[in-house]
């Protein structure tokens, strides 16, 4: 058997958070794999970058998009749980769960699609035929790092304080104050 791909993962990875408990990635990965009848060679196939095995890049992506429709829950870091809203899509029995069933949520299309603003942006500043290329780019610049700081501190918000300050330490060690 192949690898699924990330959207066929999803369903099942939804249907292994419906017991309400929370659980953890790696606890997902290994009971959706003997799901899938993974073999031991499928399992430690890697991605390209040879960083990370294929199939825990896959789940990791399924459970991204999910939470992202609000459909599972971040509870600490490296552990999930199912919300009220994926209880409510597993009662209502879907046949498959992918992008574009994910896309009548209005977060997963305000994350899925948030990337198509900078092209009309691109669009604004060529129309006014004021801007200078180095314009363009600094716009787009401050696009992607309020993207990026967004999204960070969303990720940051879900952490316990003590990870946080650990964070700073770390962080303030590394710009050479420490």
């Amino acid at each position: 058997m192949n690898i699924p791909d990330y959207q066929s993962i999803m369903l099942p990875l939804l249907c292994f958070a419906c017991d309400e408990k929370e659980h953890s990635l790696r606890e997902a990965i290994d009971v959706l794999a003997e799901k899938f009848a993974l073999s031991k060679q499928e399992r430690k196939e890697l991605l390209p970058s040879g960083r990370q095995p294929t199939f825990d890049n896959r789940v990791g992506w399924a459970r991204t998009y999910l939470k992202k429709a609000g459909l599972l829950q971040i509870t600490r870091r490296g552990y999930f749980q199912i919300s009220q809203r994926g209880l409510q899509v597993i009662q209502s029995n879907p046949k498959k769960v992918d992008v574009n069933f994910l896309s009548q949520f209005p977060e997963f299309v305000e994350f899925k699609y948030a990337k198509q603003q900078l092209p009309e942006d691109r669009d604004e500043l060529e129309s006014n035929g004021e801007s200078t290329p180095e314009e363009a780019l600094e716009i787009a610049i401050k696009r992607i790092n309020e993207n990026l700081i967004s999204e960070l501190l969303q990720v940051i918000k879900t952490y316990s304080p003590a990870f946080f300050e650990k964070l700073v330490i770390d962080l303030l060690v590394k710009m050479g104050y420490g």
